[in-house]
Order: structure tokens, then sequence, then C-alpha cells
């Protein structure tokens, strides 16, 4: 049997490690965004700006054309420096969970990628065939190994913080139109041993509209070794509120790998928000942690400020970056599920 990541001593850092960079695939769907697909980039051109004064960012694009478009409007806000493209075909913008997941280790080769297998969140939103492309075409750029996995998983889904725990949702993880075959104990094994993961938190399910099916980065996300960031809804009549409060008991008798319990933090969620009568899975916790800055998506809401001054305590070393993400929500996604680390090797 081949030796796996964990087996040649490779794991998945956390986010907060060092970053050599940040990896996007460029929107161009726009049936991600029926409606307004022209209304989305004020704001990730922002996010990208926010980015690219932290550290380098790829850009996947399909063609010649699709970068033009993008150098242009990079340009146009003064974006000239630390972006690099990449022709590396996609169907879709949300490389969180489309692209590589990397892992590190102390000799070399001291960074390697896992190639799991993608298929739009269950089957959702066919064709995804180039998005499952895209792992190998990263590692190979990056010359790091490549270990291919045929465990349907997306980068959004899982959570980690660096000293072997992680935290996924038992909604998305154990649902049929992922992995129908295996049950908990083999996914647990597979994540393991890909991840080099010691232990793996179950929460139970994800947030009103989110069309993955509880990923976690919309509802609790790691900020420092065994603390976790938990989402709570504070209006006991929203359809959020028993969901997340469930997964806040559970995390309130969960233990790291020494036996002490966790440190649980919250934030409140945003207010509802809805298009064209669709309740969109609007978060807080869908942040991403650059280098140097945090990107959090706003809402035009005063929980905007209060989230804000939480994650300011968490990561004091940072700038966190308030990013409206009203219209990028309306794609069902945010920051986190845009955007992948690559991590710094030395």
């Amino acid at each position: 049997m081949p030796l796996t990541p964990h087996d040649l001593g490779y794991h998945m850092p956390a986010e907060w490690e060092p970053h050599q960079a940040t990896w996007l695939s460029w929107p161009h769907n726009a049936a991600s965004w029926p409606g307004k697909f022209d209304a989305i980039w004020p704001a990730y051109i922002q996010a990208v700006a926010a980015l690219t004064r932290s550290e380098l960012v790829h850009i996947n694009v399909n063609d010649a054309a699709m970068k033009a478009q993008a150098r242009d409007l990079l340009r146009s806000a003064g974006i000239t420096d630390n972006v690099q493209f990449h022709r590396f075909p996609t169907n879709d913008a949300w490389c969180r969970d489309h692209g590589a997941i990397f892992l590190v280790r102390a000799e070399a080769p001291r960074l390697a990628a896992v190639d799991w297998n993608y298929n739009a969140w269950g089957g959702k939103y066919p064709p995804y065939e180039l998005d499952n492309e895209i792992p190998r075409q990263m590692a190979a750029y990056l010359d790091a190994p490549c270990f291919p996995n045929a465990l349907v998983l997306e980068g959004g889904s899982i959570d980690v913080d660096g000293q072997g725990l992680l935290l996924t949702s038992e909604q998305c993880l154990l649902n049929p139109n992922r992995n129908p075959d295996l049950g908990r104990e083999a996914l647990e094994a597979k994540l393991c041993q890909f991840l080099g993961a010691e232990k793996i938190l179950w929460l139970r399910q994800g947030i009103v509209g989110d069309d993955t099916d509880g990923h976690i980065d919309n509802i609790a996300r790691f900020v420092a070794p065994g603390v976790v960031l938990a989402a709570v809804e504070e209006d006991p009549q929203d359809e959020n509120y028993a969901p997340l409060q469930e997964n806040l008991a559970r995390l309130r008798t969960m233990i790291d790998l020494a036996g002490r319990p966790l440190t649980i933090l919250t934030i409140p969620m945003p207010p509802p928000i809805f298009h064209d009568g669709q309740r969109l899975p609007a978060s807080y916790a869908n942040f991403y942690v650059a280098n140097t800055v945090v990107l959090l998506p706003t809402y035009g809401h005063p929980n905007d400020q209060r989230v804000a001054e939480v994650l300011q305590r968490c990561f004091p070393q940072r700038t966190i970056v308030g990013i409206d993400a009203t219209h990028i929500a309306w794609g069902l996604g945010a920051w986190h599920c845009l955007t992948q680390q690559v991590p710094l090797i030395s």
C-alpha cells in the first residue's frame, strides 16, 4: 500500500501560519451570481488589493481574454504588483473548494498537495470537470508532490488548528451526495492519513441557505491552537438559532489532544439577507486569514464592528479589512470560499 502524507510526515498547517501566497480563481460564471454578476467587482477587487499588500496572489484564468480583463480591472484599481496569472481553466471561482490543499513537513520536499475528488457540492452544479483538474495544476506549478485521493472533499468543509485538531460537520462529510460508501470511521481515517490530523471534531449542521450542506467555514473556525470562534444566532426566533446552539454545546464538550477543553469564543450572525426570496448563507465566520490582513465579510450592520473587534483581539498583529460581501453572498459564499492559502516553507 502506498505511503500516505501522514506516513511521510506531512500535515496541514493552520491558516494563520505564514503563507507564500494566496490562490484565487477569477470569477467568470455569471450563473453563480444571477442578475448580480457585474455588482461583485468592486468588493472582489478590494479583496484582491488587500491580499496583494499581504502576499503574492496567484490567479487562475481560462484564456488570454480573461487574463486581459482581470489585468485591466486590477490595474484600474492601482494593483500592478504581487499578482501572477495562470492559464488554468476553471468552471467557477470557489478556489477554497476546488483548489489543492497544501501540506508541509520538516524534510524536503517540504511542500506537498492533496488532490481530492471534487463534484461541485454533491453534483449540484455541473459541469465541474475543469475545477477538478486545478489541484494537480497548482501542485505542478509549485513543483510540489501531489497525493491523489478519491475522497470527495471541499476545502471549506474542514478547518485545522495545525496541532492535530480538525473541525468538520456531519451534514457535509457524512452526506450521501459526497462519499456514500464511507462511514464516519473510514472518513476520519482518510482525514488523518491525508491531512496529518490526529483528532476529528464533529459539529452537526450548517446554516440556512448554505448549498454546500454545512461547510464548517460558515459556522466555526480555529483562530489559535485549541481555540474556536463559533457563530451564534442571537434571535431565538431565527431558524439558525437552534442548530448553532447545538454546535456551540458540542464545542463546549470537546477536548484537545492533551485532554484540555477547547477555548470557545463566539461571534454573532449578521441579520438575515435575502435575494429574490432566497435566504443567503451570510456569515462572519467566512473570514480569511492572510499574512498581514484578515478579510472579513461585512453586511452593513452594527454586528460588522462587533465581529471586527473580536477578530482584532484574536489576530492583534494583522489588520482586519472589512469588505461588504452582500453581493458576493448571492453566489452563496464569501472571502474564505474564494481563497486558498499556500504555506510558506523556509
